[in-house]
């Protein structure tokens, strides 16, 4: 998908600067045309194109983290030594 990104942009690139450069062209004339026919399309196009993308991302991320919340969920500890509190020798 990138190399057709890259070659499109190449091809606008090529005819601005052959609008730029006219005798009947403009600086102006290449902008819009670079915008119209390169940046604007290709990003509608690099967005649809990466919709299944973000979506499988998207469900990963869910997947992976069944508790809703940035906490890792608490579990009893099955081994463990219950603490045992000395007596203060004041009292």
């Amino acid at each position: 998908m990138y190399l057709v990104v890259i070659a499109w942009i190449y091809v606008v690139l090529m005819m601005s600067l052959t609008e730029a450069f006219s005798s009947q062209g403009s600086v102006l004339g290449a902008v819009v045309t670079f915008i119209l026919y390169g940046v604007l399309p290709l990003s509608i196009v690099v967005y649809i194109l990466g919709t299944p993308a973000r979506k499988r991302a998207l469900q990963e991320t869910e997947s992976a983290s069944p508790d809703a919340g940035s906490h890792a969920a608490a579990a009893a500890e099955a081994d463990s030594v219950s603490p045992v509190r000395e007596k203060d020798p004041r009292s």
